[in-house]
């Protein structure tokens, strides 16, 4: 078992109360798996996915769980060990690449800081080479010129594939995308979930791709887990839940689906 997580439950203090983002979530991934989390906004998915990485930020507060990464528990790991592991073992794509990207700075520089980060032993040439190779690998055309542009030159699909290319250059075992598409048109949409599927056979690693739209896990992942106001209410093979979901909110999520299909 690649990662298993275990009643893992974050919660925010605010001056209004405590909020349950995430209240008890259970979930596993095999080596090479390929897992979707999907529930509406408010629904805990991206709650879930930062927690993984500890990326939770004040109010929030992971309070209870298990979260163990090819064995060792992240929760009980060390900064210094959490820092190996986020970027080098397990990366992350966010939905919105206009943010995660650094304007200031090319894609190339922002690439070697990864790669400087988690390969300190590469020299400054041996970088560049694997930032050419990381953008190449996303399908991106000219990636030497690519390199060397600003966020603002690029288009929002050219600044997602920078950002997956950004996530995999040192070859991560896990990848978590939290909703890669959601800024892009429907056409971009396709062309990036089919390179994350892509890429994701070739490299081997596991992925969990996070989503409000049933439609996109069902081409795209073999496990889902159905996730509403932080708790899981339904978890099983894709084909299960898209076929014969049992519980009346992923019918609902079926439905929206289902209406949307036939526009």
């Amino acid at each position: 078992m690649l990662l298993s997580v275990e009643n893992l439950k974050t919660h925010f203090f605010t001056s209004q109360g405590i909020m349950k983002a995430v209240d008890g979530v259970s979930f596993s991934l095999e080596e090479g798996g390929r897992l979707g989390i999907v529930g509406e906004s408010g629904s805990g998915k991206s709650v879930t996915a930062l927690s993984i990485l500890r990326l939770v930020s004040s109010p929030g507060k992971i309070v209870g769980g298990k979260i163990v990464f090819e064995g060792r528990d992240l929760l009980t790991m060390s900064e210094e060990g959490i820092r190996e592991v986020r970027g080098g073992k397990i990366a992350m794509v966010f939905q919105e690449p206009s943010t995660s990207l650094n304007p200031v700075f090319t894609i190339g520089n922002q690439i070697e800081e990864v790669l400087q980060l988690h390969q300190p032993e590469l020299s400054r040439q041996k970088r560049g080479e694997k930032v050419v190779e990381s953008l190449d690998l996303v399908k991106i055309a000219d990636p030497k010129r690519v390199a060397k542009s600003y966020p603002h030159e690029l288009s929002g699909g050219m600044k997602q594939r920078a950002m997956i290319a950004m996530a995999l250059s040192c070859r991560p075992r896990l990848l978590i995308a939290d909703e890669p598409t959601t800024a892009l048109d429907v056409t971009v949409q396709a062309q990036v979930l089919e390179l994350l599927n892509e890429l994701q056979s070739s490299l081997g690693m596991a992925l969990i791709l996070i989503t409000h739209d049933l439609g996109i896990v069902a081409e795209s992942v073999d496990q889902v887990v159905v996730m509403k106001e932080g708790v899981v209410v339904e978890s099983g093979k894709t084909e299960r839940i898209v076929g014969k979901p049992e519980h009346p909110y992923t019918k609902h999520l079926m439905e929206i689906y289902d209406r949307f299909d036939r526009c």
